[in-house]
């Protein structure tokens, strides 16, 4: 990048804009460096697939193409994931007050909702945003001791 910067510089220096030769191709030599940095900048923010992003329960390393491939749960993955939800709503009836289920639904958009900042739900419900963050944190730890049991 220093050579560049050299050659740039003494191949586009003109004795007519009485500036000295050394300071205009120490311009260009610094010139090149910055450009330099700046892509590499952006190289190091680049992403590759197959570079490993992680380690699966079984310690083995994860690419990121692994992950956009394998989209599909397996059956059992689903059948799993509808019963916890099963348990999860069942849970949400037994432990939760109605306010904090409303907040909970409203947040995560449970129940084909679309989900809520706690400022937007703040508002539909007329209430501050910290209450509602109050109100969601005790839902949550609620809903955690149930499944701790």
């Amino acid at each position: 990048m220093v050579l560049f910067g050299l050659i740039k510089g003494i191949n586009s220096f003109n004795i007519e804009k009485n500036i000295r030769l050394a300071t205009y191709v120490a311009r260009c030599i610094e010139n090149e460096i910055l450009m330099f940095l700046r892509t590499s900048k952006k190289v190091k923010s680049e992403v590759y697939l197959n570079e490993p992003i992680g380690k699966d329960k079984d310690d083995n390393e994860i690419t990121l193409l692994e992950i956009l491939e394998n989209d599909d749960r397996s059956i059992e993955e689903e059948i799993d994931l509808k019963l916890k939800t099963k348990k999860l709503f069942e849970k949400m009836k037994e432990v939760l007050k109605e306010r904090e289920k409303t907040i909970l639904e409203l947040r995560f958009g449970l129940n084909g909702k679309v989900p809520k900042t706690q400022n937007e739900i703040a508002k539909s419900l007329g209430i501050s945003r910290s209450y509602v963050s109050r109100i969601e944190t005790k839902a949550i730890h609620k809903l955690s001791k149930e499944f701790q049991e």
